[in-house]
């Protein structure tokens, strides 16, 4: 780990919810910043996400990626638990550069590295550094807070969280992040289990 990535989250847990389907999604395409919709599975999977949200209860403020697929996502739970969102441009998903709209490549071991970045792209340690301190601001608000982003972005966070980074995270799916109890360096991450359809 690199002096940049030094950063480090404040031991305080919440909930990260990954924006439901798109079509570059289901087309296995790097996304990145291109703001790029939900389509219909993706709709459905943030209302059953919702509804998911609504059985665990206690969620108290969301925070959102601007980008218009994680701002849906984060607007449909927050009508099913009656709270607005807030948006939070260190939120939106990386910038892939010349990679955006591209199928998802084998090169994201070397990004996560720092062996490799695409061309007009963003690093890893640029990404990590800037979502360590947009969660750190998040989990400021009242709490439990719930964090509505991406899958690359979610990439970083695990990483800050202990974990092996390059693991993919399923869209729409809750999931809890707690720091660890015993004062060591890695959290508990763990996936809700998911409102009947």
């Amino acid at each position: 780990m690199t002096a940049a990535m030094a950063a480090t989250l404040d031991p305080i847990g919440f909930w990260f919810l990954r924006h439901g389907e798109t079509d570059w999604n289901a087309q296995g395409l790097s996304q990145g910043s291109t703001d790029i919709p939900l389509n219909s599975v993706g709709l459905a999977q943030a209302r059953r996400a919702a509804k998911t949200l609504v059985g665990i209860g206690g969620i108290a403020t969301i925070i959102s990626s601007p980008l218009v697929r994680a701002r849906v996502t984060a607007e449909i739970a927050a009508e099913a638990l009656g709270l607005p969102v807030a948006i939070d441009a260190g939120l939106r998903e990386v910038e892939f550069g010349e990679q955006e709209g591209k199928p998802m490549g084998d090169w994201y071991d070397d990004w996560i590295a720092g062996d490799y970045t695409p061309a007009g792209a963003e690093t890893f340690v640029g990404l990590y550094t800037r979502v360590v301190a947009a969660v750190n601001r998040a989990t400021a608000q009242p709490g439990p807070v719930l964090v509505v982003a991406h899958g690359a972005l979610f990439r970083a966070l695990r990483l800050a969280f202990g974990h092996e980074p390059n693991v993919r995270t399923p869209n729409a799916l809750p999931i809890c992040c707690e720091p660890p109890a015993d004062g060591g360096r890695v959290w508990e991450v763990t996936p809700a289990a998911l409102a009947p359809e």
